[in-house]
């Protein structure tokens, strides 16, 4: 059965650095409203991808996303941390060894 695209859907991730992200929320009508306006009030990141929220309401909460999604939602979420200002812990940690030239 094919969704009513004209009721808005939504789909929350959580992501810890550690595990692959997880379903927090989903919801239709409603719900969804109230799931944007939550994100919005803690200035979260918001991204609009009919195609993406509708493989991603299929799964159950607590769910992490299927691998077949890991890059466009690592993506997303470099997008976000970019619009956030932040970066990850690692990156741009000088102790990290350096590669040896090559002679």
């Amino acid at each position: 059965m094919q969704k009513n695209k004209n009721i808005p859907t939504a789909v929350a991730l959580k992501y810890d650095g550690d595990e692959a992200p997880t379903i927090t929320a989903t919801g239709e009508g409603s719900i969804a409203e109230e799931i944007i306006r939550i994100a919005k009030e803690a200035n979260i990141p918001l991204y609009e991808n009919a195609d993406l929220v509708e493989l991603l309401s299929k799964l159950e909460l607590g769910d992490h996303i299927p691998e077949m999604l890991y890059r466009v939602i690592a993506e997303i979420i470099a997008f976000a941390y970019y619009l956030q200002g932040k970066t990850p812990e690692d990156f741009n940690n000088k102790d990290k060894k350096k590669e040896n030239p090559v002679n």
